[in-house]
């Protein structure tokens, strides 16, 4: 029998079982939807991997001349990169904890009831949902050494540091304000996480509690936490993956904190060293891949 024979029944479909018939028809409905993941995920990393390992010449006309690990060599060399990771590592870990933090105080805060509930709700959610460049810019407003609420407030009247300091411009400070600025607007994501379980834990498990003597701590401890132990874990990681990542909030704010993502933007375009760039974010990469595996090896089988 040859072969256009012996496929032309199964293209036909008459020695297809109707489980076999599903099944092609849920792999023709993907595979639209593979097809761009793949044009618009998977070769643009693909091609990012080439380059990698390449020395992008600054003439479109010339082609790629490959050069092996070199940029992995320099790059694992360079004490620039250790200090890009280092202050990437520090920006995620803090903005991340006092985050989620925030969300879980200002959670329990709102679980409560109280006149006017719903709509301080709906406030919390400003910082999150406002346009990203108009919170930056109000925020380098406020900040201002000169013209700045802040400064006014804490230097003028209460008198704790001298005015003149630029904290956003001063590569001392301007991390922790980067680090206060992300805190601020994202602990919204981690509150309406956090508020929607607490919200389902049975009043039932607080009221036994309260009638064995339990206190507040004590129920706190020994209650809530370990009801809420899955959404803080998915938050902490989520967001962890999404701040390793950062690029627009510090950029729009400040160009004296230099994370992973902004060294690889300031190689590939102010240096024009592509191949390098490529190499940084191969490594970055590498780390977010990482990060979701424990996101999903970790939270999603609890």
């Amino acid at each position: 029998m040859s072969v256009k024979n012996a496929v032309k029944p199964i293209l036909n479909g008459s020695d297809l079982t109707l489980e076999q018939k599903e099944s092609l028809l849920g792999y023709a409905l993907i595979a639209p939807a593979i097809l761009l993941v793949a044009g618009v995920i998977l070769y643009p990393v693909g091609y990012n991997v080439y380059l990698s390992f390449t020395e992008v010449p600054l003439d479109p006309n010339k082609s790629p001349v490959w050069v092996g690990l070199q940029h992995y060599q320099m790059l694992f060399s360079s004490s620039e990169f250790w200090s890009s990771l280092k202050t990437t590592v520090i920006f995620t870990f803090f903005s991340d904890t006092l985050a989620t933090l925030g969300g879980l105080g200002a959670a329990l805060l709102f679980n409560r009831k109280f006149r006017g509930r719903r709509i301080a709700r709906g406030l919390m959610l400003l910082p999150y949902v406002a346009p990203l460049i108009a919170v930056a810019y109000v925020w380098q407003w406020l900040l201002d050494p000169l013209y700045g609420l802040f400064p006014w407030f804490f230097s003028d009247i209460l008198g704790l540091y001298a005015g003149d300091i630029d904290v956003l411009n001063n590569a001392k400070t301007a991390l922790w304000m980067v680090i206060l600025f992300d805190t601020w607007r994202y602990f919204p994501f981690a509150f309406l996480m956090i508020i929607a379980r607490v919200q389902s834990i049975p009043s039932d498990m607080y009221e036994a509690a309260k009638i064995d003597g339990a206190g507040v701590f004590s129920r706190f401890k020994d209650i809530t936490l370990p009801e809420l132990k899955y959404v803080l874990a998915t938050v902490f990681l989520l967001r962890w993956i999404w701040n390793f990542n950062k690029f627009a909030d510090i950029w729009l704010l400040t160009k004296q904190v230099k994370t992973l993502p902004l060294y690889a933007y300031q190689t590939a375009f102010a240096n024009y060293a592509m191949g390098q760039a490529a190499a940084i974010s191969m490594v970055l990469f590498l780390a977010l891949m990482g990060f979701v595996t424990l996101y999903v090896g970790v939270v999603l089988d609890w």
